[in-house]
């Protein structure tokens, strides 16, 4: 029995393995293992598979092992931890872990892959968002000021160094500043950071930079925070909970978390292993109501993992484990519940370098973004690739042009047809990037799509409320008009998610200040309303008319 399924994936492979989706019919009953690092995880899993029969599933404990005097073998799918199948009787002096009991079966017969979840709709696909500044890395000028430890003049400090032996309070300040502009703040976000003390620092600065007035919007879960973070993350798993918002950690939430909601992956620490890398990304994989991606925000290149061959392909060999630094300590790393502990080091570590920035310096730290287009299977596109891939697929929504401006004109139908194109991986996110490829950033998402299908010229909105003022004067009554001519200006400063039909009764409330008998008396009653709302909709996307030195067509 040689296959090891992930944990990233093997709670959302049960539906798939019990419907038995493997391409081909096995010769042999399939016989699988799940190992995981802690007992809650195995448990977990175990659970998981519900769909399949009792005496399938087999959840290994020493207690049994010893009590039955050998391993059980009786089932299809065998779950433990790492601990039980390693700790064996020792014969002649030497350890026999329990796992040489097992006969090897050769070649798997069926693989499930992150990219197989994806498409099956177990997963939730994600997003991309690459984040570089212009203090990526670091070396040392007489002006700055080395308030602790010693600085090596001439040295070039990276990402790998940062926070772990050099710290520079401005730059962990700077990123965090640029990650709350970036993310909704209403969503729930795990961030991984360096070390236990970098992730205290980011969830201070954070804290800090907050407009939520809960004091609680961001905690640390580490293996130092014990009961306290414990309860923190299971606040954060219950999805009837909006606090915490934010959970920063190093290395403790890398598995584990089954936390739903979670839309933003934040990496502020560089990620080795393609293993931790899957598991990291895993966090976000979650399904729920309502989330159509989640992003990764990554400061540190760990995106380059997706160019690797390995990163949705067979499983890596494990390598020879490292020894782990110890539990406690500024700044140590967290070691999972259940583990052994490594001896202590005999040479205290050197003290961490700390940084402070010469006068002006944190304000001339810049930073630029980059979204990467996915495609279906999960693997890299240019932008150019996206386009095209993007024409291809809109003959599937609409015929023509005018199909198109009907679509759009109308909120239902507009929601419909935006549903459909992110089904196909055409989210917000990418066609906002195709604004700014297309130069098209103060237009509507309309102009990317009727640009890219029929090379039609963006219009800004203004241009289009203007001429849908003027195209509407006459089919309302004075106050329908005046309220017309406010949503118009919402949208040409808010877009045109302003126009959606959720929009109509908070527009009603901001206009009329919450009296929504007084909009009545205005506007008609709610019927009349909604038709005012939808109607002049129709005419910001109509066809432009043809300027006056062009001659009319003929009829």
């Amino acid at each position: 029995m040689r296959q090891i399924l992930d944990p990233v994936l093997i709670g959302r492979a049960a539906p798939a393995l019990a419907s038995g989706k493997s391409g081909a019919e096995p010769t042999r009953r399939p016989r699988i293992l799940f190992l995981a690092d802690r007992n809650i995880l195995a448990d977990q899993a175990y659970n998981a598979f519900s769909a399949f029969p009792d005496d399938a599933l087999v959840r290994i404990a020493p207690d049994d092992i010893r009590k039955q005097g050998r391993v059980p073998t009786n089932g299809s799918i065998f779950f433990t931890i790492f601990q039980t199948f390693m700790s064996g009787p020792a014969v002649d002096g030497s350890p026999a872990p329990y796992f040489g009991d097992y006969p090897a079966d050769g070649e798997p017969v069926f693989v499930y892959s992150l990219k197989d979840g994806i498409n099956d709709g177990f997963l939730t696909p994600f997003k991309v968002r690459q984040i570089a500044t212009t203090l990526d890395d670091y070396v040392y000028t007489p002006d700055d000021l080395v308030l602790q430890g010693d600085i090596e003049a001439g040295r070039r400090y990276e990402e790998k160094d940062f926070n772990k032996i050099i710290e520079i309070k401005a730059r962990e300040a700077y990123r965090v500043t640029l990650l709350m502009g970036l993310i909704d703040p209403r969503e729930k976000t795990l961030v991984f950071c360096a070390t236990q003390a970098h992730a205290l620092a980011v969830r201070d600065l954070i804290n800090q930079s907050k407009t939520s007035a809960d004091p609680l919007y961001c905690v640390r879960v580490t293996a130092n925070d014990g009961a306290l973070g414990d309860q923190h993350l299971r606040d954060f798993q219950d999805n009837e909970k909006t606090i915490p918002t934010v959970l920063t950690t190093s290395q403790k939430l890398s598995t584990g978390v089954d936390a739903r909601n979670v839309r933003n992956i934040v990496l502020m620490r560089p990620v080795a292993s393609m293993i931790e890398f899957k598991q990291i990304i895993g966090r976000g994989t979650r399904l729920y109501d309502g989330k159509d991606h989640f992003t990764i925000y990554d400061f540190v290149k760990a995106h380059h993992h997706f160019n690797d061959r390995e990163w949705d392909g067979e499983p890596l060999a494990p390598d020879a484990p490292e020894p782990r630094p110890p539990r406690t300590g500024n700044g140590a790393t967290d070691v999972p519940a259940g583990e052994p502990m490594p001896p202590p080091l005999t040479d205290p570590p050197p003290a961490r370098i700390q940084v402070r920035l010469a006068d002006g310096k944190d304000r001339k730290i810049q930073h630029m973004t980059a979204t990467t287009f996915w495609s279906a299977d999960g693997r890299p596109m240019s932008a150019a690739q996206f386009l095209q891939v993007l024409y291809g697929a809109l003959p599937e929504f609409f015929k023509d042009e005018d199909e198109l401006r009907r679509l759009w004109g109308a909120p239902d139908t507009r929601k419909a047809l935006l549903a459909g194109l992110a089904d196909k991986g055409f989210g917000r996110e990418p066609l906002a990037e195709m604004q700014k490829i297309i130069e098209a950033e103060n237009s509507d998402l309309f102009d990317v799509l009727a640009y890219v299908a029929f090379a039609a010229e963006p219009v800004t909105p203004a241009d289009r409320a203007a001429a849908a003022k003027a195209a509407t004067a006459a089919a309302f009554t004075d106050k329908q008009r005046a309220f017309v001519d406010f949503v118009l200006a919402q949208y040409v400063q808010q877009g045109v998610d302003e126009q959606g039909a959720d929009k109509l009764s908070p527009l009603l409330k901001l206009k009329y200040h919450n009296a929504i008998a007084d909009a009545l008396a205005d506007l008609g009653r709610p019927d009349q309303v909604r038709r005012v709302f939808v109607g002049f909709q129709r005419h910001l996307y109509t066809r432009p008319p043809l300027p006056s030195s062009h001659p009319t067509p003929p009829a």
